[in-house]
């Protein structure tokens, strides 16, 4: 299995299983088990900078060369930490810091609670999942395996071959106990044919993806509705099995968590699966793109939270978007205020917003009908400022949206 992610600045994540022996796995856990030392130790250096800083004149930091102090004396006093290798070390530390300073952000600009990237949190042995990452003098490739510092060797599944030499690698292992590598890899745009055409899209839950050409559209999937049945009877099973607190869990417990596991991971692999496979269509097809800008997170709050989650119109816009740029297509995200009161001929606005059970618009200016989200779609092409006539039903751009009289 391969997947591929956009990483920003002209790189991308392109992962793979592993196949890690008994050896090679008792090695990652030692390392894990070190690796988790150094973090929860950052965290209980900055909850102690913290309280220090509560009645002091003086400030004192707990930043990125604090830290690496630490680490030094640390693996100097400690002939167990100096077994470990010291990228995957520095590595968490870095981690550790990017978290911190979300959190600090958030909380300068005053950002609600809900809002926040919380403080980092110690990591326990039960419930953290190992994750070990390593700059390019931390591991090498040679013939076909992936060598980490320390001595650790672990065989790669090469389902297809990388574009170039990766630049750094993150080891991780996921609920279901599988071990991946996802490499980070400098990339060059893949052009496509020019084809003349252009599409706007606006994002819904009865269907995920509604477009100006209908054989385009991308129906709600359902992949988790599919899958309710078979989740839900794990899920009791984990109920009824599940530890007291600070007892460990039973096998039964574990097998049922595993179950759960494994179907969330197939619903979201077939979610990628349909979006991966919609986006390259829509890419391959069109020249330029008019995205509704939309975030589903207000959705959580709302009736249809369920169907919009399993709907994963998040995840499907960032698969668009990350298939356009490698392409090199054209990408508009249009702010999504109004498209649903705008009329996509005439560019009048109605006086009052339309109810979600109201599917058709009717123009009160023009006259012109045409299905809610279809005409949402068309509004996308004349605020991005395209050339709707290679799309279908498009209208021209036209002056300053007036109000319907």
């Amino acid at each position: 299995m391969t997947t591929r992610q956009e990483a920003g600045d002209g790189h991308a994540r392109y992962t793979y299983r592993l196949r890690v022996s008994s050896a090679a796995l008792a090695r990652l856990d030692a390392e894990w088990a070190r690796c988790r030392w150094v973090w929860n130790e950052c965290v209980a250096m900055s909850r102690k900078v913290h309280h220090l800083n509560k009645d002091a004149a003086e400030k004192v930091t707990c930043g990125p060369a604090q830290l690496d102090k630490m680490l030094t004396e640390a693996r100097t006093a400690m002939g167990w930490l100096r077994e470990g290798a010291s990228v995957p070390q520095q590595q968490i530390i870095r981690d550790f810091g990017k978290s911190r300073a979300k959190a600090l952000k958030d909380i300068r600009a005053n950002l609600p609670m809900r809002q926040r990237a919380g403080m980092p949190r110690i990591k326990r042995k039960r419930d953290a999942l190992p994750s070990l990452s390593y700059t390019r003098r931390g591991f090498r490739l040679k013939d076909g395996r992936l060598h980490l510092a320390s001595g650790i060797a672990l065989a790669v599944v090469w389902s297809r071959d990388l574009p170039a030499d990766p630049t750094s690698v993150r080891v991780y292992r996921d609920s279901l106990g599988h071990w991946y590598a996802s490499f980070v890899v400098a990339t060059e745009t893949q052009p496509l044919p020019e084809t003349g055409r252009v599409i706007g899209i606006d994002w819904g839950v009865k269907e995920t993806a509604t477009t100006t050409s209908d054989a385009h559209d991308l129906p709600h999937p359902q992949h988790g509705k599919s899958a309710a049945a078979k989740l839900a009877r794990y899920q009791k099973q984990m109920a009824r099995r599940k530890p007291a607190r600070g007892k460990a869990a039973s096998k039964g417990y574990r097998a049922a968590a595993r179950a759960a596991a494994k179907v969330h991971k197939k619903v979201a692999r077939r979610r990628q699966d349909t979006s991966r496979k919609w986006a390259k269509s829509i890419v391959r097809d069109h020249d330029a793109l008019a995205v509704e800008d939309f975030k589903p997170k207000f959705l959580a709050k709302s009736t249809m939270a369920r169907k919009a989650a399993d709907a994963a119109i998040g995840a499907t816009k960032t698969a668009l978007v990350e298939m356009a740029r490698k392409h090199g297509r054209i990408v508009h995200l249009v702010h999504p205020a109004h498209t649903t009161m705008d009329c996509a001929q005439c560019g009048a606005r109605t006086k009052h917003a339309l109810p979600l059970s109201e599917r058709t618009y009717a123009c009160t200016a023009c006259g012109a009908v045409s299905p809610r989200d279809k005409n949402s779609a068309r509004v996308m092409l004349v605020r991005a400022g395209l050339n709707p006539a290679g799309a279908d039903g498009g209208s021209p751009l036209g002056a300053p949206l007036s109000e319907a009289a």
